[in-house]
């Protein structure tokens, strides 16, 4: 296919193909974003990790930087938390955690009225039970003997605090000083390169309207595939079959090869597995379209522009990209929830790795976010449909319609509009690097850092 062909009209099965292709796509997106209105959302559970490292850490921080890392009161911030769980969702853990905050509220002593499955919860309970009637302490002794607590610092501090023990005896400065820092870093660095971000975008800003230097779309090199090519490779190849028809034929197949796995073993291996074989389907389309392309045409750099060397000004860009992206994405998120709320529909994925702390798991959960998901969806979003997009409609419509594909395929009404803009942001440097690669270095670079935080709160 050269690049006079491009005008021709295409065969009458593509006009066909691409149309039902574009349909099925409208009806799938809808159906997800749908969906996604009735996953919780991962915030919540975000915010009560964080507030329960807060409570742990507060005894290691120096009194100085307290209000800076623990804000007010980390103890009635947790217990807000808690209380705003629904009842049908509250875990036994957060639900005795609840009661014992401050064992002298009745209200929350009455949590305790629950029937607890869990052996160590029901032998407590009924401890406390008999040391509130009788006006007595529990001893260290007696905490020692439920195992429930031995791995929960922070509800052995309630507990043992509320009847009479001292820090001494309550707190675990080891945990203390552990999570002091995972406070810290979580927190600083988030801030800092948003600051740091904010700096280069102003600066960027500064200079553009200082010279004029807009770059055209010739620093991306015309990749002579059609509209209905890119119809039928994001609708067609991406989401007919890539997240309606091969996930319908691996899903059992990865149920079986996964079953002898203990979780949560067993579902990071089965997002592995199905996120492989999604990328098949729109990857052998996009081979077989560039395989059609004149030899002779194509630019020495290759039809995608990889250009992954010199990899030190890749690196650079993509740090640079990262940064200058943080705020703005930052920023929208902050502007929805006070516009909108918390609109649900987190990547379930995020909760996984939230709750995951098998190291293995968390590998082939790495290997998911931060290597395979940025290499296959910068090929699909900045490689092929961009380049297209930016020829026939300009510069700004192709980075905009690029952006706005990637958020919808990520099929999160919570995450929409924070992706969009990354996707701006994405292929925004696509342009200003005039390379494929650094885009791929960026989105991994995000996938990673966030995959980082989540395990950081989480562990």
């Amino acid at each position: 296919m050269s690049k006079t062909s491009i005008s021709q009209a295409p065969p009458l099965w593509k006009v066909v193909l691409a149309g039902l292709s574009v349909l099925l796509t409208i009806l799938v997106w809808t159906k997800g974003l749908e969906e996604s209105f009735d996953r919780p959302s991962v915030t919540p559970k975000l915010s009560l990790h964080q507030s329960e490292i807060s409570l742990l850490a507060e005894p290691a921080l120096p009194k100085e930087i307290k209000p800076v890392f623990l804000g007010k009161d980390p103890k009635e911030t947790l217990k807000d938390l808690l209380v705003k769980i629904p009842a049908d969702q509250i875990t036994e853990r957060e639900s005795f955690l609840l009661s014992v905050i401050n064992i002298k509220d009745t209200n929350n002593l009455n949590m305790l009225d629950r029937t607890f499955d869990n052996d160590g919860f029901s032998q407590l309970k009924t401890r406390i039970f008999l040391a509130e009637k009788n006006k007595e302490k529990l001893s260290t002794k007696d905490l020692d003997e439920f195992r429930v607590l031995s791995k929960d610092p922070l509800l052995y501090r309630f507990v043992c605090l509320s009847f009479g023990s001292n820090d001494s005896q309550c707190i675990d400065y080891q945990v203390s000083n552990s999570m002091a820092f995972r406070l810290i870093i979580s927190q600083s660095i988030p801030v800092l390169s948003a600051l740091f971000g904010s700096i280069f975008l102003l600066r960027q800003i500064w200079i553009f309207f200082r010279t004029r230097n807009r770059k055209s779309a010739s620093s991306i090199p015309d990749l002579p595939l059609s509209l209905i090519d890119m119809v039928l490779l994001v609708s067609g190849g991406f989401v007919v079959l890539g997240e309606v028809l091969f996930p319908t034929l691996i899903v059992p197949l990865s149920i079986y090869l996964t079953q002898s796995f203990a979780s949560p073993i067993r579902e990071s291996l089965r997002v592995f597995i199905g996120y492989s074989a999604m990328t098949l389907p729109p990857l052998f389309i996009l081979r077989s379209q560039l395989s059609y392309l004149k030899k002779s045409e194509r630019p020495s750099d290759g039809w995608l522009q990889w250009k992954i060397f010199p990899l030190k000004t890749a690196v650079l860009d993509s740090v640079k990209g990262w940064l200058m992206v943080l705020p703005v994405v930052l920023l929208t998120g902050w502007l929805m929830n006070i516009l909108v709320g918390d609109q649900g529909g987190s990547n379930p994925l995020l909760e996984l790795v939230l709750q995951s702390k098998s190291p293995i798991a968390l590998f082939f959960l790495v290997i998911t976010t931060v290597i395979l998901a940025p290499l296959f969806e910068e090929l699909i979003f900045r490689g092929a449909l961009l380049p297209v997009l930016v020829r026939e409609f300009g510069s700004t419509v192709g980075v905009v319609v690029s952006a706005l594909a990637f958020a919808l395929a990520h099929l999160s009404v919570g995450e929409l509009a924070p992706l969009f803009v990354l996707g701006v942001g994405l292929g925004l440097l696509r342009f200003s690097s005039g390379r494929l690669f650094p885009c791929v270095l960026m989105h991994s670079l995000w996938n990673g850092i966030t995959f980082a935080n989540l395990v950081l709160i989480g562990g």
